[in-house]
């Protein structure tokens, strides 16, 4: 009894083990790649410029489709073209962050493809936003000293 529980434990084990090596990567298709994964705006105030940009280009064979693009929130908003980007072609994500937050910022954007490389690929936004400094309101009257 002990030998044949042996012996179906391991078939089962070499079962498991066969399917666990790695896939052949998968040839031609659609390929994606970014210029840069994470976009730091670094130190910025409060209602600064509320865009960044994200350059992706097809290094595939086939025209790539980007289906869906999706901020980790409402305040990351990001937008991309429904057009096919064909191979060694450029398309840009913009993403709008709502900057009238105060506080650090560390956001994501998935984007959904047909590219056969990474067909799920998270996009980051990260910084930190302080305080406007207050301003004169117009017609204020100014100071001077002599």
């Amino acid at each position: 009894m002990r030998k044949a529980l042996f012996a179906t434990f391991c078939l089962v084990a070499m079962a498991f083990g066969a399917k666990a090596q790695n896939p052949a990567p998968v040839q031609g298709g659609a390929m994606i790649s970014v210029n840069k994964d994470v976009h730091d705006y670094g130190e910025i105030k409060q209602n600064a410029e509320p865009y960044c940009q994200f350059v992706v280009k097809n290094t595939g064979t086939a025209p790539l489709i980007i289906s869906n693009a999706v901020g980790s929130c409402g305040c990351t908003v990001p937008e991309w073209s429904k057009e096919p980007v064909m191979p060694g072609k450029t398309t840009i994500i913009k993403v709008k962050y709502d900057t009238s937050r105060l506080g650090p910022i560390n956001k994501s954007v998935t984007l959904t493809s047909n590219a056969t490389n990474e067909p799920t690929m998270v996009l980051k936004i990260k910084g930190n936003i302080s305080e406007a400094t207050a301003t004169a309101k117009p017609g204020a009257p100014k100071t001077t000293t002599h």
